[in-house]
């Protein structure tokens, strides 16, 4: 399996090494006004925890002065711990206004966390677009055109008159129409109609009036 190299990066170091310096003279600074126990190690934590979000806040580009405001806190109260533990403080003899400045430190970075990260960002607005009014330019316009009314004749379809059988009606066909129509006669009464004639022989409706205008 190959290898990766490892490359050092000198900021990267510089980084690591100031963030040690700092952790342990916040350390020392808690310890010695009177925080003892985790709660010496739990001081540092906090107060760069509060400047990683102070600085994702300036770098999101919302809500700076915000952003500002707790990274100049946070600033301060690490340079004041590495200030302060170079001898310029007796750190057997902490002032009392040194020891309430620290007992106070947890409830500012707890307030100061929630307002950026639950600081709720501005909304930005968007301006809305009212629509254009119509232009009123006559060139735009569509010249109307005038449409001719049909005539009479173009709307109503002509009646197609019933073609008259071309062909001469069997002789045959004739005796069985007049059979069917005595025989009607004699049952009923009177003369058989067309449409009777024509459902009695099966024959086309012209054909039977044909039929029947022999028959009287």
């Amino acid at each position: 399996m190959r290898t990766l190299p490892v490359r050092v990066d000198a900021v990267l170091v510089q980084a690591v090494i100031a963030a040690a310096l700092s952790f342990a003279h916040l350390h020392d600074l808690a310890s010695a006004a009177g925080q003892d126990g985790w709660k010496a190690w739990a001081y540092p934590v906090s107060v760069d925890l509060l400047l990683v979000a102070a600085w994702r806040r300036l770098r999101s580009g919302e809500a700076k002065a915000a952003g500002w405001c707790w990274f100049l806190v946070a600033l301060v109260a690490s340079l004041g711990a590495n200030v302060a533990t170079a001898g310029l403080l007796d750190l057997d003899d902490v002032p009392a206004w040194l020891r309430i400045l620290v007992a106070g430190w947890p409830a500012v970075a707890f307030l100061g966390g929630t307002l950026l990260a639950h600081g709720s960002p501005k909304s930005i607005e968007t301006p809305a677009t009212t629509p254009e009014p119509p232009s009123t330019d006559m060139a735009s316009e569509p010249t109307p055109v005038e449409v001719e009314p049909p005539s009479a004749a173009a709307v109503l379809p002509a009646a197609e008159p019933r073609p008259a059988p071309t062909s001469p009606i069997p002789p045959a066909l004739v005796a069985l129409a007049r059979k069917v129509a005595d025989e009607h006669r004699a049952r009923t009464g009177t003369d058989i109609d067309t449409s009777t004639l024509r459902a009695r022989l099966g024959v086309p409706l012209p054909l039977a009036e044909a039929i029947a205008t022999q028959l009287t």
